[in-house]
């Protein structure tokens, strides 16, 4: 990364606090494009002013124009199939491939089981808990996903809603939301215009806004409440399916446990209407 490039060859010239900065730049390089200069020096114990030094002494013009070169370089990315493909050329063919790949897969469950912040999973279920109405979105990539989620939910809880941009109108359902209201949107690279155009609507509502995507930089984070990252490496979303597919579930197991009783009453419902399209085990055909 250009930046870290930058601190290496500045450090020695740089002050105490400039350097206490570039301390915390090499590890959450990220966090300059998420937060002003004022936020960011509040977030390490540091003046507004202090920060803007720390540009200048990497050569910029102002804190502006660094953050604008780290949200460039977060965003140039190659295509998320090219990353999925050159990723999997590497892997010997000969060495059990299927268990390589689930490997990989184990491992991206495992990096996402631990960069998911307690507090915010707890406030989300809590949300989910507590709303009167739950509306969730994915395009493209996200689709599956997103009605994976959606029919998932509505198993535990009334009033959940697959939000079908190409199929109904989405004002008219965005205007349905309210306080009252939880949306969750499910958002990949390449990030749509059209999911955050929605996102900016819907939180014109006042809805509580849970984003799930491939990094707390991602053009969602703008309008989420709260957001949690799922990783993939190489950053590919086709490698993000089994983290994200994990965490989701432990969205809809949280709910379960936090609304057991519904979920009891719910579920034998469920299972009385469902069964008149089943075959019984006798009659299944062969």
């Amino acid at each position: 990364m250009l930046l870290l490039n930058l601190i290496r060859e500045k450090y020695s010239t740089m002050s105490k606090s400039q350097r206490k900065i570039a301390n915390y730049v090499q590890e959450h390089p990220n966090d300059i494009a998420l937060y002003s200069a004022a936020e960011f020096g509040s977030k390490i114990g540091l003046s507004e002013s202090t920060i803007i030094r720390f540009a200048y002494s990497l050569g910029f013009s102002g804190f502006a124009e660094l953050q604008k070169l780290v949200r460039e370089q977060f965003f140039i990315k190659e295509s998320s199939l090219s990353t999925y493909q050159q990723a999997k050329l590497v892997i010997p063919k000969d060495i059990s491939f299927h268990k390589q790949v689930m490997e990989q897969d184990r491992e991206s469950i495992l990096v996402t089981m631990n960069q998911i912040e307690e507090n915010a999973y707890h406030a989300a279920i809590q949300h989910l808990s507590n709303a009167k109405s739950v509306y969730v979105l994915g395009l493209r990539s996200s689709y599956s996903a997103a009605n994976w989620l959606s029919f998932s939910l509505g198993l535990v809880k009334e009033n959940v809603h697959f939000m079908r941009p190409e199929t109904e109108d989405v004002i008219r359902t965005i205007t349905q939301m309210d306080e009252n209201s939880v949306v969750i949107i499910i958002s990949f690279h390449r990030y749509l215009k059209e999911t955050i155009q929605i996102a900016e609507l819907i939180k014109k509502q006042k809805s509580y806004i849970i984003g799930i995507s491939d990094s707390m930089l991602a053009p969602i984070h703008a309008y989420s409440d709260v957001l949690f990252p799922i990783y993939a490496s190489n950053k590919s979303t086709l490698d993000a399916v089994s983290p994200l597919f994990s965490f989701m579930n432990a969205v809809v197991a949280g709910l379960i446990v936090e609304q057991k009783e519904d979920f009891k009453k719910r579920q034998a419902l469920y299972e009385t209407i469902s069964s008149h399209f089943l075959f019984e085990e006798e009659g299944n055909p062969s």
